[in-house]
């Protein structure tokens, strides 16, 4: 297997059971960023720390986006917004359906937690706004019909996670039609 590419943000961040946080691998995170590069413009990360400090600072689309989050660590960051699941709709006004793509990654994966993220990503997004988000392969039907996405082939590593997880958007993506060699077949 090829080098782990460094990660500034893997590096110097450790993962926090408080908030139940669990960080990709710095090629999962490389291949999102991939994705958001050819589909995105203005993305609002719904608890995906990993996603959004991985972009760099003068990137065009990090200072467009948005990082919603509980996690205050990063309260001065420009863009940071202290989201808390459970006020779904309790979101500044200029976010509303203003973000062209939604990252998506709960603490939990309970339909109770995924019923409110969907909330929060459907006020969020412009129309036609894509979704990217990872989670269980049982939440299937379940997001499908939330939210309209289907899996990928690209599943996600997520290192000190003891479940694998799959990637599911709402749109056709090539970077995602191509498995994960991270993950064992």
């Amino acid at each position: 297997m090829a080098e782990e590419p460094m990660n500034r943000f893997l590096l110097t961040h450790q993962e926090k059971a408080d908030f139940n946080q669990y960080w990709y691998s710095a090629k999962t995170i490389a291949a999102v960023v991939e994705e958001l590069q050819l589909v995105a413009t203005k993305v609002a990360f719904l608890s995906t720390p990993s996603i959004y400090f991985s972009l760099k600072k003068g990137d065009p689309i990090r200072q467009a986006s948005w990082v919603m989050d509980l996690d205050q660590q990063w309260a001065k960051e420009p863009g940071f917004f202290a989201y808390d699941f459970n006020k779904p709709e309790d979101l500044p006004g200029e976010c509303l359906g203003a973000f062209d793509c939604v990252v998506i990654d709960p603490p939990f994966i309970t339909e109770e937690v995924w019923a409110k993220y969907a909330a929060t990503a459907k006020l969020l997004l412009s129309p036609g706004g894509k979704i990217i988000l990872t989670t269980v392969a049982e939440n299937k039907e379940m997001l499908k019909e939330m939210l309209g996405v289907a899996p990928c082939a690209f599943q996600p590593s997520i290192p000190h996670l003891v479940y694998q997880y799959n990637l599911y958007t709402n749109y056709e993506s090539e970077t995602f039609s191509r498995k994960n060699p991270e993950i064992p077949e």
